[in-house]
């Protein structure tokens, strides 16, 4: 039976490890989403002061309600595993509890034996009352064995009794815990009332202004055309010169470059991806799309782009006003567009998370600081969501 038991609560024990484990890994989730939160509130202040809408702050609420609801699900989840490790700490403390009255009652009964009572009265006379030596030796190894026996009676109640104790106290942070968290899923959840209001009212604004946002849309498309020309000229010329010729370094480099995929870092050091690679749905326009050979990563006001693999700097140009700068990664090449300042130039060799320029915040466009990020394989356009660090 006690054999039983000890295996039900070895068992009970490793599952409440492997759940306290969920609960912190949901609780670590929870932090870095409200950090996210805390990223895009200060992006949404420093657009422009006042409250027209335009398709940044549009694209900022977008992400802002996405990530608050990516948030109030983790908080569900994280309020379940609150609830079974509760239930788990109660279970085991049953468990502990029904051990502990066992001890408890064989004990009283241990007390109570005649012989005991005996050896209490004059254990003295219970060894001298011995026939002969072998019988006293006897008597004394059992006195010494029963005292033994009844010291490990008393070392388990009180061993029991500590662990009662110990998940008294778990349970009691365990309820505070659920309260905290329940506290930031009401306020999470207002949060998110108010944003999928404030995002309706804009919504309706910026329909009303569909020309101007077409208008928009038809320019943006043709710088990012433009931009698109310029890069694959660049990259072409400097493909069709190393054809076949790669030098063991750079076949060495390139094979590190594909090993890192999907762990390369991000070229900000914070931000979001405000476009995804590909052909997209624009945010307001019905019918129309957007067909991006790259991702836009918008962050905060001065943020600085950076190498997200060692290489070498093999192109700098200008479009579109802005800077951009091309790595040579073997016979990969990653693009950094819309910089102002840079701290490189043509054959400097950078490495993973060396700072390339200042991105730039645009005045016109309700202060936005966006990165337009590319990964090409030879000629080849790849999607670097696919290649970063998730």
């Amino acid at each position: 039976m006690k054999r039983i038991l000890y295996i039900c609560l070895l068992a009970t024990l490793v599952t409440l490890s492997l759940m306290g484990q969920s609960v912190k890994e949901l609780e670590k989730q929870r932090k870095q989403t409200l950090q996210q939160l805390e990223q895009t509130g200060k992006m949404l202040k420093e657009t422009k002061r006042n409250e027209t809408a335009t398709i940044n702050k549009l694209n900022l609420l977008n992400k802002d309600i996405k990530t608050r609801r990516q948030l109030i699900s983790n908080i569900n989840a994280e309020i379940g595993a609150l609830d079974r490790e509760m239930q788990t700490l109660k279970a085991e403390k049953t468990v502990l509890q029904q051990e502990l009255d066992s001890l408890k009652a064989d004990y009283v009964n241990l007390v109570r034996q005649t012989h005991y009572a005996s050896m209490q009265n004059s254990p003295l006379l219970f060894l001298l009352s011995a026939s002969d030596f072998q019988q006293f030796y006897r008597r004394l190894r059992y006195m010494q064995e029963f005292a033994q026996y009844r010291r490990q009676q008393v070392q388990q109640i009180e061993e029991k009794q500590e662990a009662i104790d110990r998940q008294n106290e778990l349970l009691q942070t365990n309820r505070k815990n659920k309260q905290n968290v329940l506290q930031v899923q009401k306020r999470e959840q207002d949060n998110l009332t108010r944003d999928e209001r404030k995002q309706k009212q804009m919504l309706t604004e910026l329909k009303k202004k569909e020309k101007t946002l077409l208008a928009q849309q038809k320019k943006q498309q043709q710088k990012a055309n433009e931009l698109n020309k310029q890069i694959d000229r660049l990259i072409q010329k400097d493909v069709k010169k190393t054809a076949n010729t790669l030098t063991k370094e750079e076949k060495l480099l390139a094979g590190g470059f594909e090993k890192n995929k999907g762990r390369l870092p991000w070229p900000t050091e914070k931000g979001f991806v405000s476009g995804q690679f590909g052909v997209q749905p624009h945010p307001t326009l019905s019918h129309v799309t957007v067909n991006n050979r790259g991702i836009y990563i918008q962050t905060t006001a001065g943020a600085i782009a950076r190498a997200v693999y060692e290489g070498e700097v093999s192109a700098v140009f200008v479009s579109g006003g802005q800077n951009v700068v091309i790595l040579k990664h073997g016979n990969y090449r990653t693009v950094y567009s819309n910089l102002t300042t840079l701290y490189v130039k043509m054959g400097d060799k950078l490495q993973a998370k060396q700072k390339i320029g200042k991105i730039y915040t645009d005045p016109d466009n309700d202060n936005q600081t966006e990165i337009f990020f590319q990964i090409r394989k030879d000629t080849d356009v790849l999607n670097p969501t696919l290649w970063l660090a998730q």
